[in-house]
């Protein structure tokens, strides 16, 4: 593994438990750990000029659905709200197999990297035509980025009552049996861990309470961690109302699903006594301020949540509701809309950059990453503030309010994944033309 020297740094945002600040210093990097922080180092390793940059912890992304990058801006899907969207795509979504999981999850991981993103979750919830959860991670693997998988599943079809068709829902059983292989194969409960799996039925309206009581108890079982949509807009919560006799945070806690080992993604529409819970419970919850603005479901009540001591982090969501995978966009949204509802002191840029950095990492239970620190992962972000984003920029460490918005240089476990401003892991040009020709066949 290659040793690294981060030299002279104009700025490094640590976001350790002081918040410091440290400007002109040096980080040394050994054996995929941050081993010192100061001025003046050494290291027989591999020398990167950081003088022109903002150095940050990687990003955390803690929602995604990777397989939608293939399923971007479709017809009959641009203008719909949630269940009207979830029903273009649907069918188009059913001619997917093992090809179409690989390369969509390789360009969506790259296209997170170039945003600055070293850590990132997936919801994985259908697997047609031999599709598996393997296929994704052995993209990321390809590409480098930290991963944390989620087995998800559909098991109520539209014949039953479901908003699915009955070809992409399981059965129950082997949608268990599934989700012990996958843990078994690649979870991985170490510190620095490069994957890791949680168990994630899609939503309560695309599954049993049976079955969202059965994967709580495996996941504790194996100790892995829950993830679901939850309260994503007023369709959500009318369903869980009509069908449920409840509002979903009250259905969540009725079957197991809150506490240090979940996170919710969305949660637009978490009223008071529902943001008291998930603080109380340590619930987490994935904000994907940009889906929620292009599926018309509103603005979730981020400044409550962090008020009440809720673990909150970002997700881009899928590229089929957002368009994009662009993390620290996402960041720079989350912001604006906090501000635009409640002021514009309601969210500072660099309390932002925290939720999308720790924040994202206290969510999905990584205590090794999210920070500069000496001992945590080297997981660093590079961002370059001597291009035009930044020209006449008073502040270059508020990153979110002048840019820039590509990763100059970015390392994931102390292996370089972006060099300046491109992913070189891989092919990613190749990778391009079959993900094109993938959505040309698919059209």
């Amino acid at each position: 593994m290659t040793d690294w020297l981060i030299r002279n740094a104009q700025t490094v945002l640590t976001m350790d438990d002081a918040g410091a600040e440290l400007s002109g210093v040096d980080i040394r990097v050994s054996d995929g750990v941050i081993a010192e922080i100061g001025t003046g180092l050494t290291s027989t390793g591999e020398v990167i000029d950081a003088a022109s940059c903002v150095v940050t912890p990687g990003l955390v992304n803690t929602h995604h659905h990777l397989y939608q990058t293939l399923t971007r801006a479709v017809p009959g899907g641009q203008d719909a709200l949630l269940f009207g969207w979830l029903q273009t795509l649907y069918p188009i979504w059913a001619k997917f197999g093992p090809e179409e999981m690989f390369t969509s999850a390789q360009i969506g991981l790259a296209e997170l990297a170039l945003s600055g993103c070293t850590l990132t979750s997936d919801h994985l919830y259908l697997y047609p035509n031999g599709a598996r959860l393997d296929d994704t991670i052995a993209a990321a693997r390809e590409v480098g980025l930290r991963f944390h998988p989620t087995r998800g599943a559909m098991s109520i079809g539209e014949s039953d009552g479901g908003l699915p068709p009955d070809a992409l829902v399981e059965p129950e059983s082997a949608i268990l049996e599934d989700c012990i292989r996958v843990i078994d194969a690649f979870h991985d409960a170490t510190e620095g861990a490069m994957v890791r799996v949680g168990v994630a039925p899609c939503s309560p309206f695309s599954v049993s309470r049976d079955l969202m009581r059965e994967a709580a108890l495996l996941a504790r079982d194996k100790g892995v961690m829950l993830h679901t949509h939850l309260a994503e807009n007023d369709e959500d919560v009318a369903y869980s109302e009509a069908h449920f006799g409840c509002r979903p945070g009250q259905y969540a806690e009725d079957l197991g699903w809150t506490g240090d080992d979940v996170w919710h993604a969305h949660c637009v529409k978490l009223d008071g006594a529902e943001i008291d819970l998930f603080a109380r419970s340590r619930t987490g919850v994935a904000h994907c301020p940009c889906s929620n603005c292009r599926l018309g479901s509103g603005i979730a009540p981020v400044r409550a949540m962090r008020d009440a001591g809720v673990k909150v982090g970002l997700g881009v969501d899928g590229s089929a509701s957002n368009d994009a995978g662009n993390l620290i966009g996402e960041a720079r949204q989350a912001l604006l809309l906090q501000r635009v509802t409640r002021g514009a002191d309601a969210m500072s840029a660099r309390e932002a950059l925290r939720i999308a950095t720790r924040g994202g990492a206290e969510v999905l239970g990584r205590q090794d990453c999210g920070q500069i620190a000496v001992g945590k992962r080297a997981d660093i972000a590079m961002w370059d503030v001597s291009g035009i984003e930044s020209a006449g920029s008073w502040d270059p460490a508020a990153l979110l309010l002048a840019g820039p918005t590509r990763v100059k240089h970015l390392l994931v476990e102390g292996r370089q994944i972006v060099r300046d401003g491109h992913v070189v892991t891989f092919d990613v040009s190749k990778a391009i033309r079959r993900q094109n020709k993938l959505a040309a066949r698919l059209a």
